[in-house]
């Protein structure tokens, strides 16, 4: 790793401390990924060798050890790497020497590593508390059977409670299947972008009881996979915040190409809520996630509201634009906040 960051002289200047600790961390981070890198290219030459020396091409026990490690240390820097980012903003930014090219390779592997933890929480939640619930029901059902055999005076009784534990089971099992929904990797690929999204508002509509009128522009984007996964993510997080917090009767969600820009807006008629509140409240993190998706791909997050005249979400993203450094867009953003 690096050396310590120098810390100036003038232990009052936090700003300059920040940035220094900042610059530190970002230095260190790529070095990891240099290290890691070189790993990699050390096990597929090591991987090939061996496959071509094995008999009948099998896969020794060694090799399998050394793709495990490889795995396990690819994970552990795109958390890293992710983290850092999303935690510190300006953290992994690029060096002005960076290429566009290694710009955008950051800027993957941090979405990346978002769509693997959603992916992860995707297996644990099903395999975890769905499997339980749907389970616990099953037992409930199996109970209510027995019931039927009990003295007449506790019978009644035991139904009613059963009935009662069974339902809360339900609605339980309804919110961590929803839960997965959401999670679930969207098959933009097979669908594409905009009937992606149409399908999820459908099941957004019938789930919440919200009523939303779509209009979606269905010509390929010439957007990048990469980029086209942030903008789904984004959608779903403003839905999602709609059912959470605006109390809305009905929701408005356009996608379409407008003057050589790509343009999601999702409207509600909700409470709406204050910008300002909302901007130093530490748990707006559906807010900042977001802006950090559309940051990461080069475009730029508009949210309007006022309390009791709706909210609007707009994400701009240039259909033909190179991702600029994310310090460059936050720097700007936060001079914007504050003017």
């Amino acid at each position: 790793m690096s050396e310590p960051a120098r810390v100036p002289r003038d232990a009052d200047d936090l700003d300059a401390q920040f940035d220094s600790i900042v610059d530190a961390l970002r230095r260190d981070v790529r070095r990891l990924r240099q290290q890691v890198d070189r790993f990699s290219h050390a096990y597929q030459r090591q991987a090939e060798e061996r496959s071509r020396r094995a008999s009948g091409g099998d896969v020794d026990d060694e090799t399998q050890r050394g793709y495990r490690r490889l795995k396990q240390l690819q994970v552990v820097v795109q958390h890293i790497e992710s983290s850092t980012a999303y935690l510190l903003g300006s953290g992994i930014d690029p060096s002005a020497d960076q290429s566009e090219e290694e710009t955008i390779a950051v800027a993957q592997r941090v979405l990346e590593s978002l769509e693997a933890e959603q992916q992860r929480l995707y297996r644990d939640v099903h395999d975890g508390p769905a499997q339980v619930l749907a389970n616990a029901i099953f037992e409930i059902e199996y109970l209510e059977r027995i019931a039927d055999r009990a003295p007449s005076e506790v019978r009644q009784t035991l139904r009613t409670e059963l009935a009662n534990l069974k339902g809360q089971f339900r609605s339980s099992l309804d919110s961590v299947r929803a839960m997965i929904y959401d999670l679930r990797p969207p098959e933009l690929s097979e669908l594409g972008l905009a009937e992606a999204m149409g399908n999820y508002a459908l099941e957004w509509e019938a789930r919440c009881g919200i009523r939303v009128a779509s209009r979606l522009d269905t010509m390929d984007t010439g957007l990048s996979p990469m980029q086209e996964l942030a903008i789904y993510r984004v959608m779903q997080e403003a839905l999602q915040n709609v059912h959470k917090h605006a109390q809305a009767n009905a929701v408005g969600m356009a996608w379409q190409h407008s003057n050589d820009n790509w343009v999601l807006h999702v409207t509600d008629d909700g409470v709406g809520f204050d910008l300002v509140k909302a901007a130093r409240h530490k748990k707006s993190v559906g807010l900042l996630s977001m802006r950090e998706r559309a940051e990461l791909i080069g475009g730029t997050l508009q949210i309007q509201s006022t309390p009791g005249k709706g909210t609007a979400v707009t994400l701009l993203l240039p259909a033909q634009k190179k991702v600029e450094p994310l310090r460059a867009r936050r720097d700007e953003r936060a001079r914007e906040e504050h003017s």
